[in-house]
C-alpha cells in the first residue's frame, strides 16, 4: 500500500497541467515546488488568495511537510506571503516589484548570455534551434500560451549553457515574478513579431558563440517586455 502511495504521488506530480505530460525532476521537493510556482505564474492561485494547503496536499498526494517547505522557498522569491497562524497567501504583483526586479533580471539574463557563449556546445545550440523553431511555428499558428512555453524553454536552456549555478538560482528566485507579468498585459501582434525578431537575433549570437552581443539582445528583449507590462499595468489602473 506505501509503495502504490509513493507511485501515484510520483506520478500525480509529473502530470503536465493538462494532466497526461510527464514532467522529469530530481526531487519530490523540486517537483512540488515547481508546480507551485507555475500555479502561481498561470494564475490558477490568484494574487491575494489564500493558498489552500489541504486540497493541495490531496491533489498532489503530499503531506504538509513538504507542501510548507516548498512555500517557505516561495516566500523568498516573494511570491506568497508567509503569516504565522493564518498559512500563505498570493503576493500580489506591484509596479513597484516589477520596476525593482525587471533591471535586476535584464543584468542576470545579459551575464547568461554571455557566460552561454563561452561554454555552450554544438549540442545544445541545436536543441535552442531546434525549440526556436517550435516556437515560431506556435507564433505564426497564433498560440500564444505554447508559445510562452517554449519561449521559457529557450531562456532557461540558455541559462543551463552558462553553467554557473549561482547565477541560476539567483536568476530561478526573481524570474517566477518575471513570469507572472506578461499576464498582465496582451502582447499586440506587432510586439509579437518583433519578439521573434528578436529570438532570430538570440539564436544567431548564440550559433556565433558572440557573447556581448547576445548579453545585449538579452537585455534589451526583456526591457522591451517590461514595456509592454508598464503598459498593461497603467491601462488596469485607467
Amino acid at each position: 500500500m506505501e509503495q502504490e502511495h509513493a507511485a501515484n504521488r510520483e506520478n500525480s506530480l509529473r502530470e503536465d497541467r493538462d494532466g497526461s505530460k510527464p514532467i522529469v525532476r530530481k526531487t519530490l521537493h523540486s517537483e512540488l515546488l515547481e508546480r507551485l510556482r507555475q500555479m502561481i505564474v498561470d494564475g490558477d492561485l490568484t494574487p491575494g488568495s489564500k493558498v489552500p494547503e489541504k486540497s493541495l496536499c490531496d491533489r498532489f498526494a503530499v503531506s504538509r511537510t513538504p507542501l510548507r517547505e516548498a512555500l517557505k522557498v516561495l516566500a523568498s522569491e516573494g511570491l506568497v506571503i508567509l503569516t504565522p497562524n493564518r498559512g500563505a497567501m498570493v503576493s500580489d504583483l506591484t509596479f513597484d516589484d516589477l520596476e525593482e526586479v525587471f533591471p535586476i533580471m535584464g543584468a542576470l539574463e545579459a551575464l547568461s548570455g554571455e557566460m552561454a557563449c563561452a561554454h555552450i556546445s554544438d549540442e545544445e545550440v541545436a536543441e535552442i534551434r531546434a525549440l526556436h523553431h517550435q516556437m515560431v511555428a506556435h507564433f505564426e499558428a497564433r498560440e500564444r500560451f505554447e508559445y510562452f512555453i517554449v519561449n521559457q524553454k529557450i531562456h532557461e536552456r540558455i541559462l543551463v549553457a552558462a553553467r554557473n549555478e549561482t547565477l541560476a538560482k539567483l536568476y530561478r528566485g526573481l524570474s517566477g515574478r518575471v513570469k507572472r507579468a506578461r499576464y498582465l498585459a496582451n502582447m499586440s501582434i506587432a510586439r509579437w513579431t518583433e519578439a521573434v525578431e528578436e529570438h532570430e537575433l538570440i539564436l544567431k549570437a548564440l550559433e556565433e558563440r558572440d557573447g556581448s552581443a547576445l548579453a545585449r539582445i538579452l537585455k534589451d528583449h526583456l526591457a522591451r517586455k517590461f514595456e509592454i507590462v508598464k503598459d498593461g499595468l497603467t491601462s488596469g489602473r485607467n
